[in-house]
């Protein structure tokens, strides 16, 4: 008798935030060097860094091997931090615009390409483990199987549709709490470094035969609207 294999669950948004410093960390200082570690920790200090330390501290708490720890002393204080009512969601917004501005504004063109990795690796990663998680299902890394195993839960911050065709998966989102959050603090120049890279690295995370077209953006347009296609053998399964 078969057993019914119950889903992974989503990753928490605290680990995912973890996650990603720790590829653009990595990123910078191989792209920058050490001396680029004051700039990360110059946008924690920014964003705040009793809020890091709650992030850290979850992420710690899930498992989550990261580098936000050695960013934080023994002493910070986050009681005030932990009395916000700001979702963690906006967190990770304003971190990634915090961190990246300080590393853009001093570096410039090369502090931009170093962003774009580690968003690009951080999202590969993702993909990979969205792979993982449709394995798991019994399921291979087909089109169909993409968003079913996707691993980072949907909250009522966001609001989409999906239409799905025979090979394609048409997408578009008229509220994201990340392009929103950087378009009312005035940092979709930082925001958009994440935009234009996230997408198209988890899906070639999951499938390198994946293609995704993203030709609207939230902080540009007002949606995010994307075209996910995968063609030949590993697309959409003929039944």
């Amino acid at each position: 008798m078969s057993t019914k294999r119950e889903p992974l669950p989503t990753l928490s948004m605290y680990t995912i935030t973890a996650k990603l410093v720790t590829h653009l960390e990595n990123a910078i200082i191989v792209a920058l060097g050490e001396e680029a570690r004051t700039c990360i920790r110059q946008g924690m200090m920014q964003f705040g860094l009793a809020r890091v330390r709650l992030v850290s501290d979850q992420a710690t708490d899930e498992g989550e091997v990261h580098c936000l720890s050695a960013y934080l002393s023994d002493d910070i204080e986050t009681k005030e931090a932990k009395q916000e009512h700001q979702s963690i969601y906006v967190w990770m917004a304003k971190l990634f615009a915090e961190i990246t501005k300080a590393v853009v504004d001093k570096y410039g063109e090369a502090g931009q390409d170093a962003v774009r990795e580690g968003v690009r690796t951080f999202g590969q990663e993702r993909g990979r483990g969205i792979a993982s998680r449709a394995n798991h299902m019994g399921q291979p890394n087909t089109l169909e199987n993409y968003l079913s195993n996707y691993d980072m839960g949907r909250s009522e911050l966001f609001e989409f549709e999906n239409v799905f065709t025979e090979k394609n998966i048409e997408q578009t989102f008229t509220k994201c709490p990340f392009g929103q959050q950087w378009v009312d603090d005035g940092m979709g120049e930082y925001g958009i470094l994440y935009c234009e890279m996230i997408d198209p690295a988890v899906a070639k995370g999951y499938n390198t035969d994946f293609e995704v077209e993203h030709d609207q953006y939230v902080i540009k347009d007002g949606v995010c609207h994307f075209n996910f296609s995968l063609h030949g053998k590993k697309g959409l399964s003929d039944d």
